[in-house]
């Protein structure tokens, strides 16, 4: 969904940047100026938007319509301290959301998105809040024995499903799977239904979406690979436009405050998720990991 205010505010936000940076009239604005006129705009709209992968626990879509998961419900208590009431979610591929922010069409990404080095060069991140390792969903007994994305590569027909512009998709690409055989899968219920079909030979995401799926297919057939050896572990943060750092570090404050009052964990805890592992890791140390 997209509103057309908020769009036509970001283009402004942005054209009135550049003729700071290049020395117009208006060098006497600030920069917390702006953050805080793009924070009140957030105030007046009385929502912000994110963009979320329908993939339980991380992010949900109920049958309402209205959202949930742990990255939604994080992002909506910080947003509502911040004063802004509620977010508005819009449901992206993972690969289509960076540029969606960019493009101004999301305030933030509160999707489970993994940092990445590559990523935080696109984007500003929060500090870590979701913390996750890799799984594969496998038929009963994991006839093909993978144990990991190297395995997969190994076999001459073995086919993976995974996220398109997805961590899982990049993983099995660098393990050396050829592209033919990544087969990038639109949602979860579609990656466990290729499964059962025999259209792939195992579904890749993180270990608790994987849980979930299996849990609400309850299909004796099916099991997980947990964690994939070799793969990372990995932890998300709220990710914002890289000209709104200012409105990132505000939110970063909150989070800091839930985090050290125990909010944090009473949020994310019922979900499967570890708050002492997000405040065990830092952005600075994720953005410049090798992995």
């Amino acid at each position: 969904m997209t509103f057309d205010r908020r769009t036509d505010f970001v283009t402004f936000r942005t054209a009135l940047a550049a003729v700071v940076a290049t020395g117009g009239i208006l060098l006497g604005a600030s920069a917390p100026a702006m953050a805080q006129e793009a924070l009140e705009e957030l105030r007046e709209q009385g929502f912000a938007r994110i963009a979320i992968a329908n993939e339980p626990p991380y992010t949900a879509v109920n049958p309402d319509g209205t959202v949930a998961g742990a990255g939604p419900d994080l992002a909506r208590a910080v947003f509502k301290k911040l004063g802004v009431e509620d977010v508005v979610a819009s449901v992206s591929e993972y690969g289509a959301m960076i540029p969606g922010l960019q493009a101004g069409r999301f305030d933030a990404v509160t999707a489970g998105l993994f940092m990445k080095p590559q990523r935080c060069e696109a984007v500003a991140y929060s500090q870590p809040d979701l913390c996750d390792a890799e799984a594969l969903a496998v038929p009963k007994g994991n006839p093909l024995n993978f144990q990991s994305y190297e395995d997969i590569a190994a076999h001459p027909t073995a086919k993976v499903g995974a996220p398109g512009g997805g961590t899982e998709e990049r993983l099995a690409l660098e393990a050396g799977v050829p592209r033919d055989r990544v087969i990038v899968v639109p949602d979860g219920q579609s990656g466990i239904k290729m499964l059962q079909d025999g259209r792939i030979d195992a579904y890749s995401l993180p270990v608790l979406s994987i849980g979930d799926l299996l849990k609400k297919a309850n299909d004796p057939n099916l099991e997980m690979v947990a964690p994939v050896k070799g793969a990372p572990i990995y932890c998300a943060g709220a990710a914002f436009s890289k000209d709104n750092t200012e409105l990132r570090d505000a939110y970063d404050k909150v989070l800091a405050e839930m985090k050290e009052s125990g909010e944090f964990a009473e949020i994310i805890e019922p979900y499967g998720f570890s708050a002492e592992a997000a405040k065990q890791v830092t952005r600075e140390e994720l953005c410049t990991a090798s992995n």
